[in-house]
């Protein structure tokens, strides 16, 4: 985190806000180049490492503009809407930047991924950006886990069991390559889910179960304890009542009088606290 600390501070200037209105836009492109010339993207935009190596590295570039036509035209204007709204909230909550690295190291790791397969299998395969997208919603339900979607427009369902819906589908899906021993198959998938895993564990609060976060609240809870062995009780009506302060001089409690006010003393050896009539005028205890 650092380390984007620093490219933000030095790079920020460049980053292409509201990344998702140009994503829609690849959409529109998409349907227009998939009605008109249904064979072009195969042709000459995918991602083909052949073609590559020929010099056509426009290919690196144009293989994000989506594969569709005017027969998807429900689909592609659903999937347009839901990763536009979640791109803007990402970008909303990360800044411009941060949103720009996520998602271009994405299309970058998918590149990757279809390298990898080519250099082991020698064939070429053109990825999708399906897991791109996937990650991004991956993102969002861990940012706004509660938000809700209409599944089938009827069925309210938080963001957060919709991911594990999904990560679920992704399991079975590599179980699915693994027995049928399409192994080659499962490194655009492991590969292409790296974004959302280094997002993830580097964004974790691991203070809370280091040994220093667990000594620290043994130490409290023992001193808790020590506060309500002392004598930190009150009868009220007959019953023995546990208060959350008491003067260790005159043992009074907020239950006395709810205008007092009560301090520890820094000078004292131990869990004492003290009315101010008596803070500054107590025998400090020494052990």
């Amino acid at each position: 985190m650092k380390l984007l600390n620093k490219l933000e501070r030095k790079y920020g200037r460049y980053a292409i806000h509201n990344l998702m209105k140009y994503v829609v836009m690849l959409y529109g492109i998409g349907l227009v180049i998939g009605t008109i010339a249904p064979g072009l993207y195969n042709v000459g935009l995918s991602l083909n490492f052949d073609m590559i190596k020929k010099g056509q590295v426009w290919r690196l570039i144009t293989f994000i503009i989506p594969n569709v036509s005017i027969y998807d035209i429900l689909f592609v204007a659903l999937a347009a809407y839901l990763y536009y709204m979640i791109g803007n909230a990402l970008e909303r909550a990360w800044g411009a930047f941060r949103f720009n690295v996520y998602f271009f190291s994405g299309v970058i790791f998918n590149i990757l991924a279809s390298w990898i397969t080519y250099l082991l299998t020698g064939v070429s395969l053109s990825p999708s950006l399906d897991y791109v997208y996937g990650t991004m919603f991956f993102a969002f339900a861990a940012l706004y886990p509660n938000t809700q979607f209409l599944l089938y427009f009827l069925i309210p369902v938080k963001a957060k069991y919709l991911a594990w819906f999904d990560a679920a589908l992704y399991i079975i899906m590599v179980v699915q390559y693994i027995m049928s021993k399409n192994y080659y198959a499962i490194i655009p998938v492991v590969v292409s889910m790296a974004n959302f895993l280094i997002f993830f564990f580097t964004t974790r609060n691991y203070r809370r179960i280091s040994p220093k976060e667990f000594e620290r609240k043994a130490r409290f809870r023992r001193q808790m304890n020590a506060g309500r062995n002392t004598g930190n009780t009150t009868t009220q009506r007959g019953h023995t009542v546990i208060t959350r302060h008491k003067c260790a001089v005159c043992g009074r409690t907020e239950l006395d009088d709810d205008r007092l006010e009560f301090r520890f003393c820094s000078k004292c050896d131990g869990n004492y606290e003290y009315c101010m009539e008596h803070l500054f005028t107590h025998e400090h205890v020494k052990k």
